[in-house]
């Protein structure tokens, strides 16, 4: 397989036929990159980190409701959990909404981790960034808003088109 890039291969400017996209090495260009970002992730596993983000992004959660989330099932989640509960990320509160269950929330010492935990990504993605030509920077940023997209996506919505 050819190691030449999405920007040295595209059609030039003004052409009317797009290019077919290869999703096999889109997927293995993600993935990779993926890795690259979540290696070593503040001594967090990755089920930890999509979990403590998850839980932020979404706000205190019961453990099913969590396990919903991120598709897994609650007993899956238990010891992440309380990895991040006994680590001081996450602490957990009586439910609102039910005084007999809990919910888990985000403590101050967990914002803090992902806040460090995402400049220090950020910077390593930019710092790779530097390493690409002009052109296939500039490739990169038009295709942003579609690779948001289907990051976005809901699972649904990718059985059927528009």
């Amino acid at each position: 397989m050819s190691e030449t890039s999405a920007a040295e291969t595209a059609e030039p400017a003004g052409q009317a036929e797009p290019r077919a996209i290869d999703a096999g090495r889109l997927r293995v260009a993600i993935v990779r990159i993926a890795r690259l970002l979540r290696h070593d992730i503040a001594g967090l596993t990755p089920t930890q980190a999509s979990t403590l983000v998850t839980i932020e992004r979404c706000g205190p959660l019961r453990l099913g409701d969590l396990a919903a989330h991120e598709g897994v099932t609650p007993s899956t989640l238990t010891r992440p959990v309380a990895a991040l509960e006994e680590g001081g990320y996450l602490e957990r509160r009586t439910d609102p909404a039910d005084a007999r269950s809990s919910v888990v929330a985000v403590s101050s010492d967990g914002r803090k981790l992902l806040a460090t935990i995402r400049g220090e990504t950020t910077a390593l993605l930019a710092k790779r960034l530097e390493w690409l030509s002009e052109e296939q920077r500039a490739a990169l940023a038009i295709a942003l808003p579609a690779l948001e997209r289907l990051a976005d996506m809901d699972p649904r919505e990718a059985t059927t088109r528009r």
